[in-house]
């Protein structure tokens, strides 16, 4: 079972990704705001991340929070990140998935709201499959 924490603020949405991914055999924890998500993370790595970008207290705290994460020293650095969000390239600021890279937006994967929850719990186990096969494929850590 892989353990999966959501980061957004807006709790139905949050609600209904978790129901969905639990359904599916995953353990979901839900964090409403981006202080809190730090705090979870050291508390238990999660496996995968699912990660809004605006919040009410920093309209871009997803970005900040996925640069925070691959930039950190500690276990959750390589953590896959699914980004999930309504700003898009529609918007002056927006993004796509072109725009993925380590500096700007450094995320596994991005899904635009409003979602098709199929189709995010298929993103979230290929995600985790790839995981899995990259783990498996990796080389042995010198001691």
């Amino acid at each position: 079972m892989s353990y999966l924490l959501i980061i957004d603020d807006d709790e139905d949405f949050a609600t209904a990704v978790a129901t969905v991914l639990r359904v599916a055999g995953h353990d979901v924890r839900i964090e409403l705001d981006l202080s809190a998500a730090v705090r979870s993370m050291t508390e238990r790595r999660p496996d995968l991340v699912l990660l809004d970008v605006m919040f009410p207290e920093d309209s871009t705290g997803g970005f900040e929070l996925a640069r925070k994460i691959r930039q950190s020293h500690d276990a959750v650095k390589d953590v896959p990140i699914l980004m999930l969000t309504a700003v898009n390239t529609r918007f002056p600021l927006g993004f796509s998935a072109k725009d993925i890279d380590e500096d700007w937006l450094p995320v596994t994967d991005f899904l635009e709201k409003p979602v098709d929850l199929d189709v995010l719990a298929e993103r979230v186990d290929a995600i985790l499959a790839n995981r899995r096969r990259t783990r498996a494929q990796a080389p042995p850590a010198a001691s």
